[in-house]
């Protein structure tokens, strides 16, 4: 099964309802990461905007991964499927002479 990788943009509104779900929002990304389905994950409570970068075989997995957010009904999200995707996280360690 080859998996592609996905850039998603989110945005949102801030609320109490939506910061006190935000706990269980982390935990479900933190299973995510753990699984490798996230690469990464960003936040800018200035912007009220995420950004996660995600391995899925299409974009129909990518929205059902963003609909089980518990954060999900203060979305609103874009995807897009990456041709390239690179950075030092993606590159072999230098090898150091001792």
């Amino acid at each position: 099964m080859d998996l592609k990788k996905y850039h998603v943009t989110i945005d949102f509104e801030l609320s109490d309802e939506f910061m006190s779900l935000v706990p269980a929002h982390r935990s479900y990304i933190n299973k995510l990461i753990n699984k490798e389905i996230i690469d990464h994950y960003a936040v800018s409570m200035e912007a009220k905007r995420i950004w996660i970068t995600i391995s899925a075989i299409d974009k129909e997995s990518v929205d059902e991964f963003i609909g089980k957010s518990p954060l999900f009904e203060y979305f609103k999200y874009y995807v897009n499927e990456l041709a390239v995707l690179d950075g030092i996280t993606y590159r072999l360690p230098q090898v150091q002479l001792n």
